[in-house]
């Protein structure tokens, strides 16, 4: 598994997460190119079904991350993200993915150093973890 490289689907919240990812962008930080970053308007937006899809069609892991609880432009948005990635990380053995691979982060529009981190960060833990069970069960 030397050459494996983690696929992560990131959900990025619109006014915070996202404006980070553009910050660290213009600031030249470098991050991994193994990151898909889906804009969503909230975090509270982000179905569970298209978190599991995600895992179970061969995402090695999925970011949802927004703005930080209090700050959220839709009030609460944030809060129902909490609520569903935790409900979501006692659901996900059922379908043989660990919770691991499932993170919640709250990432402000001003801290594009802080995404460019947590982003290397969340590819190095998902390197240590290998490819899914999903991912493994389509090659074979």
């Amino acid at each position: 598994m030397k050459d494996f490289e983690p696929t992560v689907i990131a959900f990025v919240c619109n006014w915070c997460t996202y404006t980070a990812a553009d910050l660290a962008g213009t600031s030249r930080l470098a991050y991994p190119p193994n990151v898909r970053l889906i804009r969503v308007m909230c975090t509270g937006m982000v179905d569970p079904q298209y978190v599991i899809k995600a895992l179970l069609e061969g995402a090695d892991g999925v970011l949802v991350s927004g703005c930080h609880p209090g700050d959220c432009h839709y009030i609460n948005g944030n809060y129902k993200a909490r609520r569903r990635i935790k409900l979501l990380k006692t659901i996900l053995p059922q379908f043989g993915i660990e919770p691991e691979r499932l993170c919640l982060t709250w990432i402000g529009a001003s801290d594009g150093i802080h995404f460019a981190e947590t982003m290397r960060k969340l590819v190095e833990r998902l390197t240590v973890l290998g490819p899914g069970e999903t991912k493994l069960k389509m090659v074979i």
